[in-house]
């Protein structure tokens, strides 16, 4: 496994029998610290269908132990069209 001592460190990336099953397209930190929260946008290879699938989003918090961040939790949005829909709730919640 590889070492994971900072933020910068973390990925989804996944690679199996040569091939990146989860391909890693951008990375966004929330928070860092003792405590890290990152956002993931990433791709999964289809070998029935020989193709990445559409973009999906992932929330990841990491708890750093003994000098490395081992991930506890994962939230997966399963569509865009949830991703909207958070995004309008949130922008709704957050009006001045």
């Amino acid at each position: 496994m590889a070492e994971t001592s900072t933020v910068d460190d973390l990925t989804i990336k996944y690679e199996e029998d040569g091939i990146e099953t989860v391909k890693e397209l951008d990375k966004k930190v929330l928070t860092k610290g003792a405590w890290a929260t990152i956002m993931y946008r990433y791709q999964e290879w289809s070998a029935a269908k020989g193709e990445y699938s559409a973009d999906k989003f992932t929330i990841r918090r990491y708890q750093k132990r003994d000098g490395n961040y081992q991930q506890k939790s994962k939230f997966n949005i399963s569509s865009v069209d949830q991703a909207k829909s958070m995004i309008t709730i949130l922008q709704d919640w957050t009006k001045d």
